[in-house]
């Protein structure tokens, strides 16, 4: 299955970024925890080169906990390629209102820890990025500490470019979400479809589910079981897929599943944390 998501805001989006990149200390590339390698953008590698990063893996509170800390020590010795700066500091965190103060303290310690303002300025200058839908502007607002960038459970929310003033001084680049030209791996386009990074419209929904379906039974059969009430695992995805539909009434006339509403069931209760705490991938993958 070949996705690909690449609209015109997005090429305005990467050139605004390269225009805007020397004049900055520290990128923070948000990353979805459920799946970091598919959630990191190689574009953003690309662009930000030796500069140093802080990596955010937001949604943590949906992700696998020992599968998260299990990245965390990934990303903190990994180096990007030869010659590369670091990954720098990584923060997992989930950005929610009872958290706030705790990560806006961890990013900006980490920030600091690796940002050295030039040209005689003393305010130091971050530049938030990542892919569509991945946390971005919730994790603005959160740092600045007051409703600043639109917030919505869609890809595409942030247009253009913002920059915010934190209480402490630091400067925040806001920017939209942006993905890369072409998704060579199908394994990654259709993570990075089933967590929502892109627009459903653009989806073979029964194919995402299908996909969700079978890492969820290799992987999470218990949470399953718990979320829809089975005293038998399903033979494969298909079998999920249908039994999904009988059990929360998404029928056609004659008795017959809606598949497509029975995919829409299973892929939102995953989005929503509805499931459980699932990833998507490991780092040894």
């Amino acid at each position: 299955m070949s996705i690909q998501w690449y609209p015109g805001h997005m090429r305005k989006a990467r050139r605004a970024i390269a225009e805007a990149m020397p004049s900055q200390d520290v990128v923070i590339e948000v990353l979805d925890a459920r799946m970091p390698r598919a959630s990191e953008n190689p574009v953003v590698t690309e662009l930000r080169g030796p500069k140093p990063c802080v990596k955010v893996l937001t949604k943590s509170d949906l992700a696998d906990p020992d599968v998260t800390r299990a990245w965390l020590e990934y990303l903190e010795r990994r180096v990007d390629g030869p010659g590369a700066h670091p990954a720098g500091k990584v923060v997992a965190l989930a950005v929610t209102t009872d958290r706030a103060s705790d990560a806006r303290t961890r990013i900006t310690e980490a920030c600091g820890a690796l940002a050295v303002p030039t040209r005689g300025r003393t305010t130091a200058r971050a530049m938030i990025i990542g892919i569509p839908n991945v946390g971005k502007s919730t994790l603005v607002n959160t740092l600045a500490q007051r409703k600043v960038a639109n917030v919505g459970d869609e890809p595409a929310v942030t247009k253009s470019e913002q920059v915010v003033k934190m209480k402490n001084g630091m400067m925040l680049s806001d920017n939209p979400g942006i993905l890369w030209p072409k998704i060579e791996d199908p394994t990654a386009a259709l993570r990075l479809a089933l967590g929502g990074a892109i627009p459903d419209a653009a989806l073979d929904y029964e194919g995402v589910a299908l996909f969700g379906a079978g890492v969820f039974l290799g992987r999470y059969p218990e949470l399953l079981a718990k979320r829809y009430k089975l005293t038998t695992m399903p033979a494969d995805a298909e079998a999920l897929l249908l039994e999904v539909g009988r059990r929360r009434g998404c029928l056609r006339s004659g008795g017959t599943i809606d598949r497509h509403k029975a995919a829409d069931v299973l892929i939102h209760d995953f989005r929503d944390g509805a499931l459980g705490r699932i990833s998507l991938e490991r780092p040894e993958e």
